[in-house]
């Protein structure tokens, strides 16, 4: 179920290039560390893997092809995805100035920061088609299973890109919570975090 010695750790050198070039799902890990903190972070980035892992799944199955084959269902996820992201960073602009311990609970609860990490990524299907045209290049028909093959590298990605967001998140939230204490300061990060939402949520719907 592993492609030869010499192109595995070819593929080890790409994706570890990949997982530490800034982009949506890294600035979306450390927005929501930065806003509610470590925990929040970690746990979006949790989701984030899920949802990797489901369309690297999708791939190794061969399901992504589905997207290439039909531009409508393709734009039609892509611009959920979009609306979702650009409803998180309205939602949080809205109450960049609210103190109440309640609220912030309530969007930096486990199920929330998972939810948002998850949805967000499940509704790009730009990551199947990532993983459907990237993965394929490793991959040694020679060695058999090819679906095993495919699974391994995904997951081999997946956990990568775990690690490195759950250091990023330690990073954002402990200057989050060095910074959160002064209600201007507050307000900032709330305005920033907002902005990073509603920015990634206009890329995806102009870029894919």
């Amino acid at each position: 179920m592993l492609p030869d010695a010499a192109t595995y750790l070819s593929y080890l050198a790409a994706i570890a290039l990949l997982t530490i070039t800034p982009g949506p799902d890294m600035m979306f890990v450390i927005a929501n560390a930065g806003r509610w903190g470590t925990r929040a972070g970690i746990v979006a980035a949790l989701g984030i893997t899920v949802g990797e892992a489901l369309h690297m799944t999708v791939a190794a199955l061969g399901l992504a092809s589905v997207f290439a084959a039909n531009p409508v269902l393709y734009q039609v996820i892509r611009y959920a995805g979009a609306a979702y992201l650009l409803y998180l960073g309205v939602q949080v602009l809205r109450h960049r100035s609210r103190a109440s311990e309640e609220s912030a609970a309530d969007h930096s609860s486990p199920r929330a920061a998972f939810t948002r990490g998850m949805v967000t990524n499940v509704l790009n299907p730009k990551m199947a088609l990532f993983s459907l045209a990237f993965l394929p290049q490793f991959i040694d028909p020679a060695q058999g299973a090819v679906t095993g093959q495919l699974l391994v590298l995904g997951a081999t990605f997946v956990l990568l890109q775990f690690i490195v967001d759950v250091g990023l998140s330690v990073a954002a939230g402990q200057l989050g919570d060095r910074f959160l204490r002064r209600p201007a300061v507050a307000r900032g990060v709330n305005t920033v975090t907002g902005a990073v939402f509603i920015g990634l949520g206009v890329r995806l719907a102009a870029f894919g």
